[in-house]
């Protein structure tokens, strides 16, 4: 089931966050700078200023527990948003909630134009993922993230114009 984040969510995505963060970038990214930017990046306050101002939407097991979540932005005045976090427990990966998540985020975003993506160039399974939704890659540049150098690529996913039926 994919449906809005609440606040008795936030203890949920935090872990999710962390558990996912470490499955993904063990050798890639250090874990001090993981932690570091799950500490500032899922604090309660910063959960608290992602509700107020983007859109969250859980991904629920059968059982109604989290298990993972996906963050996007409003749609600016030039129609575009991003998408800033997306995780799936790995346990629960390539069971279809990723793509869940994505078809209703696009859904929310139907009269927007654009969506980005910005993830890190060695994480294979991220970016099969975008690439397998219909992101298409439009640059890869070097950036520091938490002080640490990283190589980033960036996609863009060209939101379809609904089809109208007469």
């Amino acid at each position: 089931m994919i449906r809005p984040m609440t606040v008795e969510d936030i203890g949920y995505i935090q872990q999710i966050a962390h558990v996912t963060w470490n499955d993904t970038y063990a050798g890639i990214i250090p874990e001090d700078v993981q932690i570091a930017f799950i500490k500032s990046s899922y604090s309660d306050a910063m959960m608290m200023k992602r509700m107020e101002k983007t859109h969250l939407l859980v991904a629920e097991c059968e059982k109604g527990t989290p298990i993972g979540f996906l963050n996007f932005t409003k749609k600016d005045e030039d129609g575009d948003s991003e998408l800033t976090a997306m995780y799936i427990l790995p346990t629960y990966q390539h069971s279809g909630f990723g793509k869940k998540l994505f078809d209703q985020s696009i859904c929310m975003l139907e009269d927007a134009k654009q969506l980005f993506v910005y993830v890190d160039s060695r994480n294979t399974v991220g970016r099969s993922f975008y690439e397998k939704q219909g992101f298409e890659l439009i640059d890869v540049f070097e950036e520091t993230f938490e002080g640490y150098p990283v190589e980033t690529a960036q996609y863009v996913y060209y939101i379809p114009k609904p089809v109208l039926a007469y």
